[in-house]
């Protein structure tokens, strides 16, 4: 089954890299159960021939899917799906405003930076789109009583065909150096837009130099990674990455079974 599974014509947007293709495959296959949960992956070789890819555009998709935790590489062995993975469509999107909101504690954003960049193999994977394809990129630091909590950055496409999304995108971005606000909760309270559930994934790192004197935290001192997406007519049109204090307390990731 997974053979013909994987020898189906790939779907690319124009331009979009072949990696995120071979990626949004085989992760899609891992979340349907075409790859069970703990099962050997095919080899690098067996999977560019079905997928008719050269062996460097599935290794630099395998690297991808490790990242994400979808599988993992048993050295000597082989690369394995994980034996528990994130279930697209299962979140209930929120914006970080309301994550981050707790009876009596103001949350507040602090605006950092909004430029326009090209996208990265960070954007262009979580977003389906290519390398190079531009889009604004908004930092702020969200406070809660004061206490920088959360570093948040967020990703929006510059340019979008989807009715009223590049309007919504504009509106939410106006005075945004003054916001007290994330984008996302902007794009809800001044626009019709309806963004749907992508995906939440968590996990773990390290502050690190410059997110370290923004949460005035040590380097070395560990901070949640939530990297959100969510869609527009199935699609994918807006992702965050949040950096997180471990200190903030216990976020509510809420679930609904509704299809």
């Amino acid at each position: 089954m997974s053979t013909s599974y994987l020898e189906q014509p790939l779907l690319t947007s124009p331009g979009q890299p072949l990696r995120v293709a071979v990626y949004a495959r085989i992760a899609h296959g891992i979340r349907t159960g075409v790859f069970p949960l703990g099962a050997a992956l095919p080899r690098e070789t067996e999977l560019g021939v079905a997928l008719g890819v050269s062996r460097t555009v599935v290794r630099e998709a395998l690297m991808l899917l490790e990242e994400d935790g979808l599988i993992s590489t048993r050295r000597g062995v082989g690369r394995f799906v994980a034996d528990s993975v994130p279930h697209a469509g299962l979140e209930e999107f929120r914006p970080l405003d309301l994550v981050l909101a707790e009876p009596g504690a103001a949350v507040v954003f602090e605006h950092v930076e909004l430029t326009k960049q090209s996208a990265t193999d960070f954007t262009a994977t979580h977003l389906g789109v290519a390398d190079g394809t531009p889009f604004w990129f908004r930092e702020a630091i969200a406070r809660r009583d004061g206490e920088p909590v959360a570093v948040v950055q967020e990703y929006l496409p510059a340019e979008d065909d989807r009715t009223g999304y590049a309007r919504a995108i504009a509106a939410a971005l106006v005075d945004i150096e003054g916001a007290d606000s994330t984008v996302l909760m902007r794009m809800i309270d001044r626009s019709a837009v309806v963004l749907t559930a992508g995906v939440c994934r968590l996990g773990v790192s390290v502050a690190g130099a410059v997110r370290s004197k923004q949460l005035r935290l040590k380097p070395s001192d560990p901070v949640m990674l939530l990297t959100q997406t969510a869609e527009i007519d199935g699609r994918p049109a807006y992702l965050a990455k949040v950096a997180v204090i471990g200190s903030v307390g216990h976020l509510s990731v809420r679930q609904s079974t509704a299809g």
